[in-house]
């Protein structure tokens, strides 16, 4: 066996601190040496951070406790995201973790409700009323699914809300004991040769070098843009928010299983509970406001008491062209950003670390084919989120301020569009071979925002509509009674806390 590879991260906080427990994990101590660099002087985005299920087998594949994992992070559980306002001011419906009812003879669930609701509706329950996931969010309730596939309380699935900073931390005790090494200091001078980076140099003269080194220093990205100088692909034109005002409070009310997205005149607000405290923020336009009327109305629509100053972060939506450059590997915000809307953050972190374990470097030695095959991978799924968070804006009736009505007739993505229209004609949701966001995720936008297709399955075209009301109501009545049987949030974690 060779000389073990010099991995050198460049910056912790989520992102970083996730790159190392996972190389901790696979290769420290066997193929590679790991050591991270951050600085206290420079702090992290970190506020209350939402997720979406992915993160579950993260934590799993690192051997993690869920319950110590709840204590420590005071982490709460997310059946899925509320959206208010979007469709049309007054408009509430929920992107679900889970299935809208079951396929019927090999036929979407769907399609039976979209040909029920041309009939008499008197009686009809809703779609959102045959998602189980939503049915108990309503109520406040939450418990692990089922892995018995006959029972309806196996059709969904859950994340978590969580400090990230806190997450950062849990995650950097994990790594330090298993040999990651962690050096205080600020990157003051990148060294170069021949399109590789060689060396980081520390602001206190410290060289620290390298074989592959790893850029998760956030929106600076001190290494992929700092050194390398590669291009950003700029969405602003597509989602056009560039600023946020975060501020934390004291919970207010329940303790609620899903994060909310309320929509606001020049962009939305967040709302996600934790265990201690409520993040919230409003995510804006400064093309369309100002930072200071964004501020007012966050502050303005807070349910509880601010514990702390609001404070404004600004960015600009996009990717990299490539994320993986030579020797050099951007991970987290310094390779993009998508606006939080769907908690996607954390889960790109966590794709772009899986495909860095499968294409590692074998001996040291950098295959261009393994960097192009990451760059594919990252770049078709950045694209694949872009138009799911595009489709919230585009698929609005709202027409009473500039920015709506800028969103709503907008230029949309061709393959964004291609979707849209391939849903209104015959209620298809085009599935993806990869892709986090499976069909369940889009109906719930296409029909809370009111994308109907124009005819359904033929298959189902000429049955009574008796019988798919039937279906339907069968569903529903099953989802309301597992959801009763379910405990509160709250009292499913203070029985974990109570644990310990």
């Amino acid at each position: 066996m060779g000389a073990r590879m010099q991995v050198v991260i460049v910056g912790g906080g989520t992102a970083g601190w996730m790159t190392a427990a996972t190389l901790a994990m696979s290769f420290a101590g066997r193929l590679a040496d790991v050591t991270l660099i951050e600085s206290e002087e420079i702090g992290t985005v970190g506020v209350g951070e939402a997720t979406v299920p992915h993160i579950r087998f993260f934590n799993q594949r690192l051997g993690i406790d869920e319950a110590d994992f709840i204590r420590r992070t005071n982490a709460t559980y997310k059946l899925g995201i509320e959206f208010r306002d979007w469709g049309r001011i007054g408009d509430s419906y929920t992107h679900p973790f889970g299935d809208f009812g079951h396929d019927i003879d090999g036929l979407p669930f769907h399609q039976y409700w979209a040909h029920a609701s041309r009939g008499d509706t008197d009686g009809l329950p809703t779609l959102e009323d045959c998602s189980l996931p939503i049915v108990a969010a309503r109520d406040n309730r939450f418990t692990p699914p089922l892995e018995d596939q006959r029972s309806i309380r196996s059709t969904y699935s859950y994340a978590y809300q969580f400090d990230a900073t806190l997450y950062a931390a849990y995650l950097r005790d994990y790594a330090e004991a298993r040999g990651v090494v962690r050096i205080e200091g600020r990157v003051d001078a990148v060294e170069q040769s021949a399109g590789s980076i060689e060396a980081v140099r520390l602001a206190d003269g410290r060289r620290i070098a390298g074989d592959l080194f790893i850029d998760c220093s956030g929106f600076r990205a001190l290494l992929i843009d700092g050194a390398l100088k590669v291009k950003y692909e700029d969405w602003s034109h597509w989602l056009p928010c560039d600023a946020a005002w975060a501020v934390p409070t004291a919970n207010a009310g329940a303790l609620t299983p899903y994060t909310r997205a309320t929509a606001r005149e020049a962009g939305w607000q967040w709302r996600i509970p934790l265990q201690h405290r409520t993040g919230n923020g409003h995510v804006f336009s400064t093309r369309f406001t100002d930072p200071e009327t964004a501020r007012a109305v966050l502050m303005d629509n807070l349910e509880g008491e601010a514990l702390a100053e609001p404070r404004m972060l600004r960015f600009r939506t996009g990717r990299r062209d490539l994320q993986w450059v030579g020797n050099c590997v951007a991970i987290g915000l310094s390779a993009g950003f998508l606006e939080p809307l769907e908690s996607t953050s954390i889960h790109l972190i966590q794709l772009a670390i899986g495909k860095l374990i499968e294409l590692f470097p074998s001996g040291g030695v950098f295959d261009p084919a393994d960097a192009a095959e990451f760059n594919r991978a990252m770049a078709l799924e950045y694209d694949r989120v872009r138009d799911f968070l595009v489709l919230h804006y585009c698929a609005t009736e709202r027409d009473d301020t500039p920015f709506w009505r800028y969103m709503r007739t907008m230029t949309l993505p061709s393959s964004l569009t291609e979707k849209i229209a391939e849903f209104r004609e015959r209620g298809i949701v085009a599935s993806y071979r990869e892709g986090m966001f499976l069909p369940a995720s889009w109906l719930a936008v296409y029909y809370g925002q009111r994308i109907m297709p124009d005819r359904v399955n033929p298959l189902i075209a000429d049955m009574p509509m008796a019988t798919s009301h039937a279906h339907v109501a069968k569903v529903a009545a099953a989802c309301a009674s597992a959801a009763k049987t379910m405990p509160l949030h709250e009292d499913y974690i203070a029985r974990i806390k109570a644990a310990a």
